[in-house]
């Protein structure tokens, strides 16, 4: 798998002029700024979030991000933010994702920031050293506690959009860009990436009406993810279909994943099996154990296992991540299906 991130060059962030970054709740009675004629560079822009508005008045020069996927997107862009979130699952040693520090050796920006993201909390304090003007955080659990003392210290916050970590993927992008005045260049970006999985599913007609489940089983509870997962989406976008035995065991415990009880596992009826583990022993006791194999694919050995923290951290889609690891996926899932297709 080739370990450089694949994106387009898409051109560094022209500076332009002195910046004046506001970020604000807005109400009913409020004249929006976006009713107002916009900057010949496209800017103030206006952001609808959980927490109210933000207007980002001119187009910003330094970037921090918060969350997953934001830091992707900047770098995808073209810029290397000044603070990032660290990532303790898959980061190694130094917190940074190696598709990240991929993107920023190509890119030859300096390292940025790392702010410490360990209990998923916001130490404001950090995040003000790095001297940032606007921290962009639609994928995140950002609070309201953190959004209110990061505003009020002068900093605009791109906040989730109506719920924490809810954001689908595509738009964490797509913010990204109209923050960053890269509106069209992020959707280039998006169409790049739609273009590799459409270029990967034409590659392997086999994966199409194939029929897939997504579980992951962790000691004692057996995890199911759903359609509305964005890592199912991308399977499905390669081609594969979700069984209805799949969203028959819905329980309704949350949108993107169910559990299965043991007496159930023999109930998904899916032809191949997609998981994550974290290292080989993890593997061999998933594909081995008397529980797991009650689903009948992983009985027969149609099983696609991505292992390793990074690879297991890559499988959530972001504009780095899908490139990165989309080549692995494949692969499995091309050997997953010659099994099941026999």
């Amino acid at each position: 798998m080739t370990r450089s991130p694949r994106f387009a060059a898409l051109g560094a962030l022209a500076i332009v002029g002195a910046l004046a970054l506001t970020g604000c709740a807005g109400s009913a009675g409020d004249t929006s700024p976006t009713e107002d004629a916009p900057a010949a560079d496209g800017f103030p822009v206006t952001f609808e979030h959980m927490y109210g508005e933000t207007t980002i008045e001119t187009k910003p020069e330094r970037i921090a991000t918060w969350g997953w996927g934001a830091t992707d997107a900047v770098l995808a862009l073209g810029i290397v933010p000044v603070a990032i979130a660290s990532m303790d699952y898959g980061g190694g040693d130094n917190r940074i994702t190696p598709w990240v520090e991929d993107a920023i050796e190509e890119l030859g920006g300096e390292e940025p920031v790392i702010l410490d993201s360990a209990t998923y909390e916001l130490k404001v304090e950090e995040l003000l050293a790095a001297d940032a003007e606007v921290l962009i955080a639609p994928y995140s659990g950002l609070t309201q506690e953190e959004y209110d003392e990061v505003t009020g210290a002068g900093i605009a916050v791109i906040a989730p959009e109506e719920a924490l970590w809810a954001t689908p993927w595509r738009d964490v992008i797509t913010e990204t860009g109209r923050a960053l005045g890269l509106e069209s260049e992020s959707e280039q970006l998006l169409s790049d990436l739609d273009a590799q999985v459409a270029d990967a599913a034409a590659e392997h007609p086999e994966f199409a009406g194939t029929t897939i489940a997504y579980p992951s089983d962790d000691v004692d509870t057996f995890y199911l993810y759903l359609p509305a997962d964005p890592r199912v989406e991308i399977l499905e976008d390669l081609g594969f279909v979700t069984p209805e035995s799949v969203t028959a065991l819905d329980n309704g415990e949350s949108s993107f994943y169910t559990t299965v009880s043991s007496e159930n596992l023999d109930q998904i009826d899916a032809q191949v099996i997609f998981t994550q583990v974290e290292n080989d022993a993890a593997l061999e006791t998933f594909l081995t154990s008397d529980r797991t194999k009650l689903v009948p694919a992983i009985a027969a050995g149609a099983v696609a296992a991505i292992v390793g923290e990074e690879n297991v951290a890559a499988i959530s889609p972001t504009a780095l991540t899908l490139p990165w690891i989309l080549p692995e996926m494949v692969e499995k899932l091309a050997a997953a299906t010659a099994v099941a297709q026999g």
